[in-house]
């Protein structure tokens, strides 16, 4: 790496596709905030277009976490050049973040903020103020692995409601790494290909005869690597979303042991985010008893009679929504080989939907 300057990720491609919304993911380090942040400032300096920057909580504005931001886009010396001398530095205050320039020891701060700060948690605090000013939105670590806010979706929409008002000229950027292809988001957005999207690909998504476009890019990756990547070259494929933006997947246990359809004593199924798993009750030998889950190909046979769980509701009394609540004696059991880690997986990437599945029970 000693001597390489490292490419670092570019807006050019999704910007040519003039989309509304601009969702983009991939390793982590690349730069992706920094070519949104720096895109929302020159918009600001040359337009005087305000910057919006979206978290899920207000935490993660408060201290150096809202004043560190830009710390990248000052070290590289880009508010000094953009404003031609004018101002060298950022300053943040009360969910804002300022222009400013150090003139003897002492801070000059411009009069009126470049960026807000918005937390989807104060969703409802934010309603009656007004920001005509702001012409670009950044919601910035959109995907996680832990657990999404109730009705997530809609306090986005909301957020953004308040934010565009009666303006149509907005440009949106969702920004996030590879840690969790099971997002609420892709669903309600209907972004149904996004699982099976190649790295350095962008789609765009139309919605009928309006013109709302959104562009998806799962962006390349530093081909050349990171000098930071010799942290993470241990054998372990959940390193592989840091290094090599692949999506983060957990290491889940394996069918432990060979069975006979005689062995099935019960199947039940999970559809979840369009995914239909097929699980069984395994017994042998009266000594070990288990769940074993792997992917169904082909639709369910007897859907009137199966046992189903699924995040939509169905009158049919076979269907279920939450695992976590059960409501007879077979639910009961089925959910208690949950509790006692008595479930299997036919691959890592099942375990992902059943863990997402299952995080979505405990909200739910």
């Amino acid at each position: 790496m000693i001597g390489k300057k490292q490419k670092f990720y570019s807006l050019k491609n999704i910007l040519s596709k003039k989309a509304t919304y601009n969702i983009i993911f991939g390793e982590r380090s690349n730069g992706k905030t920094y070519s949104v942040l720096e895109y929302g400032l020159k918009d600001f300096i040359e337009n005087g277009r305000q910057l919006a920057i979206v978290r899920r909580w207000l935490d993660d504005f408060r201290g150096k976490r809202g004043q560190t931001l830009f710390d990248g886009i000052v070290g590289n010396d880009v508010i000094n050049k953009l404003t031609k001398g004018e101002y060298n530095g950022v300053y943040y205050y009360s969910q804002k973040w300022f222009l400013c320039r150090w003139e003897n020891g002492e801070r000059v701060t411009a009069d009126e903020p470049f960026a807000y700060a918005f937390a989807l948690t104060s969703t409802e605090h934010d309603k009656s103020t007004s920001y005509p000013k702001i012409g670009t939105i950044l919601f910035d670590e959109f995907l996680t692995r832990q657990s999404y806010l109730p009705d997530e979706f809609i306090l986005f929409m909301n957020t953004i409601s308040t934010i565009v008002r009666q303006k149509n000229n907005v440009k949106i950027f969702m920004l996030g790494n590879t840690v969790n292809k099971y997002c609420p988001y892709f669903a309600e957005m209907g972004l149904s290909h996004i699982k099976n999207m190649e790295i350095g690909t962008i789609d765009v998504y139309r919605y009928g005869d309006s013109d709302l476009t959104v562009a998806v890019e799962y962006c390349k990756n530093n081909k050349e690597g990171k000098a930071s990547d010799i942290y993470f070259a241990f054998d372990n494929p959940k390193l592989q979303m840091i290094t090599g933006g692949a999506w983060e997947i957990d290491i889940y246990p394996h069918l432990p042991m060979k069975y006979k359809p005689k062995n099935v004593k019960l199947t039940y199924f999970i559809d979840f985010d369009n995914e239909i798993l097929q699980c069984e009750i395994i017994k042998i030998d009266n000594k070990n008893i288990f769940t074993f889950i792997h992917p169904k190909t082909t639709p369910i046979k007897d859907d009137k009679k199966d046992l189903v769980y699924s995040t939509d509701f169905f009158p049919q009394s076979n269907y279920s929504r939450n695992i976590k609540r059960p409501v007879n004696d077979i639910q009961k059991i089925i959910y208690s080989f949950y509790l006692s880690d008595k479930v299997f997986y036919s691959s890592n990437e099942v375990g992902e939907i059943v863990r997402n599945y299952l995080k979505w029970c405990s909200k739910n």
